[in-house]
């Protein structure tokens, strides 16, 4: 068992450590991931349509949300395990929400990449993941498979 277990740990170092590497080639440090969140999240409260649905649920909260989005990016870039948290569960219930604003939330993210990560590499990389993070999200709040089914009757 002991030797198990010090093997898994071994291979989540390697798995740290390859992706500090893969993240610093890129240009991407901590403090990049600070920025990018603290850039994203003003802009957020700022968007007509975007501010209201996380401000009504944020509100009074916004510097724990920005540290738990610095951990979450971090966790994902840096595979580093600061993140423990559930995000489909933190999703659910926000008033508000749908399926349509997701596109607005990653075209913010886009123009903010754009305009502040280290290079294209960087761009791509946090773009992509986004991209998956929002259709996983997507997927997990709005997604009735009952509407799918071929012998369903329309009306």
């Amino acid at each position: 068992m002991t030797i198990e277990l010090s093997g898994r740990a071994a291979h989540f170092d390697e798995m740290r450590q390859r992706a500090e590497r893969d993240m610093a080639e890129i240009g991407v440090d901590a403090a990049f991931i600070d920025t990018l969140v603290e850039t994203f999240y003003r802009r957020i409260q700022a968007h007509p349509t975007l501010g209201p649905v996380f401000d009504a649920r944020l509100a009074g909260r916004w510097p724990e949300h920005m540290d738990k989005m610095k951990r979450f990016w971090s966790a994902i870039a840096f595979k580093n395990g600061a993140y423990g948290g559930k995000p489909v569960q933190a999703h659910l219930g926000v008033q508000n929400m749908t399926p349509e604003l997701f596109p607005q939330w990653l075209e913010l993210f886009s123009q903010t990449l754009t305009e502040i990560a280290p290079g294209k590499a960087a761009h791509d990389w946090f773009m992509a993941t986004a991209e998956r993070i929002a259709k996983s999200l997507t997927l997990s709040l709005f997604y009735n498979p009952a509407l799918d089914d071929p012998t369903r009757k329309t009306m």
